[in-house]
């Protein structure tokens, strides 16, 4: 656990849900910088509302939001673009219609001038080289891996201090699950990028986290640093069903 004064990202007792239906049940994590944390659990268990809270997505019924000790509950994914905090959804979300430039360069209605969006271009495309040849290119016709790379590297043109990453192996062939983990790994120490990450693929993200938590009906029922639960097979059992 970071020290208090080191923690990027500080969520305490966090409550909040759809409509009426409460799906966060005080929620508390914490973030250090250049820091991997991985959240995880069984679906339904409030991962994806986590993200989509912390970045300002939905509102935060109780608890508290803050990043580098200032609070942030009332706030909004603009704010959260222009505080160096980049989200990532499920599923590879880019603009199909767009071409691969073309979705690079949306980042121009956060970013403050032209030599922002010109040095997050080439942020982007130095961690993803591959883009380089692609950049005309309609998103749509990406594989979903290399739409996963374009949706990082929307991300990345923002020189986010913070990225928050939900699912991204989702949709990925097994072999190209722990490539793409890699990847993000990289990312996180090339660019000193912090990361909270949920995912599914267990196993894999430990290889890459520094600390876990687990969410189970709303709650965390259990936080530490991987390194317990990859030496500990029952206790990552235990911790997980």
């Amino acid at each position: 656990m970071p020290d208090p004064a080191a923690r990027l990202l500080d969520v305490r007792d966090l409550v909040t849900g759809y409509g009426k239906k409460q799906v966060l049940n005080g929620v508390s994590l914490c973030v250090g910088a250049s820091e991997i944390v991985a959240l995880i659990g069984h679906n339904g268990a409030g991962k994806s509302t986590a993200l989509k809270t912390i970045f300002g997505l939905l509102p935060v019924w109780n608890g508290r939001v803050s990043l580098d000790g200032e609070p942030l509950n009332s706030h909004t994914p603009r704010q959260m673009l222009r505080s160096g905090v980049a989200y990532v959804p499920q599923g590879n979300r880019v603009f199909t219609g767009l071409t691969v430039r073309e979705n690079l360069e949306i980042a121009r209605i956060i970013l403050p001038n032209k030599t922002s969006l010109t040095e997050g271009l080439e942020r982007a495309l130095a961690a993803f080289p591959q883009l380089r040849e692609r950049l005309r290119q309609r998103a749509g016709t990406l594989s979903g891996g290399e739409k996963q790379i374009l949706a990082l590297a929307n991300a990345l043109v923002f020189s986010p201090r913070l990225l928050l990453l939900d699912e991204p192996s989702l949709g990925l062939a097994p072999p190209l699950v722990s490539a793409a983990l890699a990847r993000i790994q990289r990312i996180s120490q090339e660019c000193g990028a912090a990361v909270l990450i949920v995912e599914q693929k267990v196993r894999e993200v430990l290889r890459i986290a520094h600390r876990v938590y687990f969410l189970r009906n709303g709650v965390v029922s259990y936080s530490g640093p991987v390194t317990e639960l990859r030496a500990d097979e029952a206790k990552l059992r235990e911790a997980y069903l």
